[in-house]
């Protein structure tokens, strides 16, 4: 079976009937959505090219009999908190029994953090966590109006997901709300709306569904859901490591687009399977300079190497996907303990490089010491802990200064050699 199908079919098994996913499908989302609700909020992004596929939408919303109450404007990049206030605000007004949203996973996590606070009130910091908002809707009854998710990015997979990620601007640091209760009711990605994406965009959200799949298997090491994980990594990694490079050099090629689609969209059941960790974690604390994915990607050979001996069987798939695609010429098959980290780590920076990556933080325009001293400062708050947790070798607050500070040194230097390796193995 083809990469291509077998994606198709692990997705199939992840979502069935609610996954609208293809080439050519958002004129069947109104059928669907019907389903759920008569009065629609669109909350749409705006990006070159956008008009003719929210006008798509539209119409086959209106086809269905849902009447569009109102547009709402999306999100700025990493869903800052005064957009989220913005829609929650807006979306008020409408008050529409059905919220359909189309952009990128700033304009999605901005949803559903803005419907949560429409039904249950208060402040989104009392959210930030895991389970937080099932435990509000018990306690208060009430329920979150059906959300819509579509997809405009090959590349976080909110569509799918129990999270989102909002961002205090002022700080520089985004937080996550982690809850089975803002999955959106019905998910949609129409992958032709990626066609025309930007390169930095392209390359930025393929490396973010490496990074779900990645860190997830990683997590999930020796572990019960193991299999299952390892297969859908298997199959996603390989489509981005094979066809990022294509889409690149060839923009308009809808086989690449497709297979960027497909792979980020493994990414996202990746993470509804297992948590990120270490990568996903520093990023939190990089927003101001790096976009999400770029800050994952360079910091996760890194985290590779700390977590080697704790993840041997990973790193035998993973480093046979970048061997067989021509990133290294190590042996994997034949190393093992932290030999075996620093080959897969070095792999996984060749690649990077190949499409035109920075591989180390000093590399990154604006970055500073001061950002090695909010991430170490991030990793020790109470509602990031989930991260901690997730790791395969999972770290402590008061363990944080002496085991992750030498990462993200390494990160900054790019000297692998500055790296402890994980306290637990």
């Amino acid at each position: 079976m083809s990469g291509f199908n077998k994606a198709r079919e692990l997705l199939d098994g992840f979502k069935g009937d609610r996954y609208l996913h293809g080439v050519d499908i958002l004129a069947r989302v109104g059928p669907v959505a019907a389903k759920l609700g008569a009065r629609a909020a669109l909350v749409a992004d705006q990006f070159p090219g956008s008009a003719p596929f929210v006008q798509e939408v539209q119409d086959s919303l209106h086809a269905a009999g849902i009447t569009t109450v109102g547009m709402v404007s999306g999100a700025a990049p990493n869903a800052p908190r005064e957009d989220l206030a913005r829609i929650r605000a807006e979306i008020t007004a409408l008050d529409p029994d059905l919220i359909v949203s189309f952009g990128g996973g700033s304009t999605i996590d901005a949803v559903k953090a803005a419907e949560l606070l429409r039904t249950l009130g208060g402040e989104i910091e009392q959210y930030f966590g895991a389970g937080l908002v099932t435990k509000a809707l018990a306690e208060s009854g009430k329920t979150l109006t059906p959300h819509v998710a579509i997809q405009t990015a090959a590349s976080s997979g909110a569509h799918l997901t129990k999270y989102s990620n909002i961002t205090d601007v002022q700080s520089g640091q985004k937080k996550l709300i982690v809850d089975e209760a803002i999955v959106p009711a019905l998910s949609v990605f129409d992958y032709k709306v990626t066609f025309a994406a930007p390169r930095s965009l392209t390359a930025d959200g393929a490396l973010d569904g490496i990074a779900h799949m990645l860190e997830v298997l990683y997590g999930l090491a020796g572990k019960p859901a193991y299999d299952r994980i390892a297969e859908i990594a298997r199959v996603g990694i390989d489509l981005v490591v094979r066809y990022l490079p294509v889409a690149l050099r060839e923009p308009a090629n809808a086989e690449a687009r497709e297979a960027l689609g497909l792979a980020t969209d493994l990414g996202g059941y990746a993470i509804m399977i297992g948590g990120t960790n270490g990568g996903h974690l520093t990023s939190f604390s990089l927003v101001d300079v790096l976009s999400h994915g770029r800050a994952c990607a360079i910091m996760n050979p890194y985290y590779t190497v700390f977590f080697a001996p704790a993840i041997q069987k990973p790193l035998q798939l993973i480093g046979g996907i970048f061997r067989a695609a021509g990133y290294t010429q190590a042996d994997v098959a034949a190393l093992s303990g932290r030999k075996l980290g620093v080959a897969v780590a070095e792999a996984m920076i060749a690649f990077e490089k190949a499409i035109g990556f920075p591989a180390t933080l000093a590399e990154v325009p604006a970055f500073t010491d001061a950002h090695i001293s909010k991430a170490l400062a991030a990793a020790k708050d109470p509602q990031l802990r989930m991260k901690l947790e997730n790791m395969p070798a999972p770290l402590t607050a008061n363990m944080i200064d002496a085991y992750m500070g030498p990462i993200l040194r390494a990160a900054q230097t790019g000297d692998l050699g500055l790296i402890r390796l994980a306290p637990t193995v």
